[in-house]
């Protein structure tokens, strides 16, 4: 299996733990030299925080296993693209790499709604990859939002 898959094969297992809890199934995982430094699922419901979207979650994690609140090495893999205040937050830590599964029509900051994580105006350019594990990533959400209507 090749690395992007193996690693977005991680963070889907995250967001099926953020669905058995409640939670909007989103994972993601940070990845620096070829090793896990971060990992998380949406937890904003169960922590009572908006910003504890799993793109911030696991970059706090491996911002802390780094010892530094810059990651210019990591890649960023989500199962769904991330929103504007995540997408600015992988800029602010200098992700240099963000790959993610199923595009986010409503809120995506990144290719959806806007292209925050590689705009030119920015500091800082992310380089994006979409669609990996996109068929599974789509599934797990349809399948989360149907059960609620």
């Amino acid at each position: 299996m090749p690395p992007d898959e193996h690693f977005m094969e991680e963070a889907l297992r995250l967001a099926r733990e953020a669905e058995v809890r409640g939670e909007v199934p989103v994972g993601a995982v940070v990845v620096i030299a070829g090793e896990i430094r971060g990992r998380a699922w949406n937890s904003p419901i169960g922590r009572n925080d908006p910003t504890a979207h799993a793109e911030i979650l696991a970059l706090r994690e491996a911002a802390a296993a780094a010892g530094n609140y810059r990651l210019p090495d990591a890649t960023l893999y989500c199962t769904l693209e991330p929103c504007v205040m995540c997408a600015g937050a992988l800029v602010a830590a200098r992700v240099s790499r963000l790959v993610f599964g199923a595009r986010d029509l409503r809120f995506g900051g990144v290719r959806s709604k806007f292209q925050v994580a590689d705009s030119d105006v920015l500091n800082h350019r992310v380089a994006v990859q979409e669609g990996v594990l996109a068929v599974e990533c789509v599934e797990l959400l349809r399948r989360f939002f149907e059960s609620r209507r």
